[in-house]
């Protein structure tokens, strides 16, 4: 659906509703420009404000799929931008991966937004409190668009960050967990999150570059937000290596503990060998055997096999094997 559709002019907005048909008219006056904004259009919805700014058809059918990488194309007089907006649900523990694009021309910009990641509705509010940053035209709200995407990042950084802290203590604890789902699910979302980020610095690269006019006031801006963007994706290369590590620790714990385990069990086995062992011997049902009519034969056969006992338990505990 049609969330807003507005008419900028010399950092104000005009006043008045802009009904579609109208709004590539009546943004044709100098210092003017409309901006359009979407959420989760239908083909139908869309294919009327296509025809309507003239879009291509190819840019037309990445916005209804929206199924793209970040990136940055050029048709014609048109500007194709493609972010990735996440949301992070810490109960779950994954990350809610959404699309916007914006479509940005001489006198226009159409923001559409899939998923639920970054919505707009403050930045347009924000923007239309700087009169300064409007005059600049569609790229002053392409710049908002991109830092807001790229601002909503951080939060989600820092939560991961947190998860995998805990995940790093539960692979020290002693308390014998195997965190190793909980590592390959972060992993996973940390390798989701990537998939945002990285083909994003490109898109920003190639537009602090000179892919697309910038007036001249923005390009600090710009790469301000590219510099933004370059943390947060060092950020997540890091989570995954660390992630990477904790596993390979984890499963290093798993081994020692499996080992503990054996040489407490041999250890056991050999102390319960030694009662066994006698216990097997003056089992056998023979006439004549060596104290067998002794009166002290049978406490002291026990007293030999506590004591036996007794000093194999002292040399396994010297040896931290108990």
């Amino acid at each position: 659906m049609i969330v807003d559709t507005a008419v900028y002019e010399n950092g104000r907005r005009r006043e008045g509703e802009v009904p579609l048909e109208k709004a590539y008219d009546s943004a044709l006056e100098p210092g003017a420009f409309v901006w359009i904004g979407l959420a989760h259009p239908t083909a139908r919805e869309f294919d009327a404000v296509a025809r309507e700014f003239n879009l291509h058809e190819l840019a037309v059918e990445d916005a209804v799929k929206a199924h793209q990488r970040p990136k940055i194309e050029q048709y014609d007089d048109v500007v194709l931008i493609v972010l990735k907006s996440a949301r992070y649900d810490d109960a779950a523990e994954t990350i809610e991966i959404g699309e916007l694009l914006v479509f940005a021309g001489e006198s226009f910009v159409i923001s559409v937004r899939h998923g639920e990641g970054s919505p707009l509705s403050d930045v347009r509010e924000r923007l239309e409190h700087n009169e300064e940053l409007l005059r600049c035209g569609p790229a002053a709200v392409v710049h908002a668009i991109v830092d807001k995407v790229v601002d909503d990042y951080s939060p989600i950084a820092d939560s991961l960050e947190e998860d995998i802290d805990q995940v790093e203590q539960e692979v020290f604890s002693e308390d014998r967990t195997n965190p190793a789902e909980r590592i390959y699910k972060l992993k996973r979302e940390v390798l989701k999150f990537h998939r945002a980020t990285a083909p994003l610095m490109t898109a920003l690269e190639g537009v602090v570059g000179g892919a697309i006019e910038i007036p001249e006031p923005l390009s600090e801006y710009f790469r301000d937000v590219l510099d933004h963007a370059q943390r947060v994706n060092d950020r997540v290369e890091a989570f995954d290596d660390l992630l990477t590590s904790a596993l390979d620790a984890n499963l290093t714990q798993v081994s020692v503990r499996q080992n503990d385990d054996m040489r407490k069990i041999s250890a056991w086995v050999a102390i319960a060998a030694v009662p066994t062992v006698v216990g097997a011997i003056y089992g056998m049902n023979f006439e004549h055997m060596p104290e067998l009519k002794w009166e002290l034969g049978y406490p002291a056969a026990l007293l030999v096999m506590l004591v036996i006992a007794a000093l194999l338990y002292r040399q396994f505990r010297k040896a931290g094997w108990l």
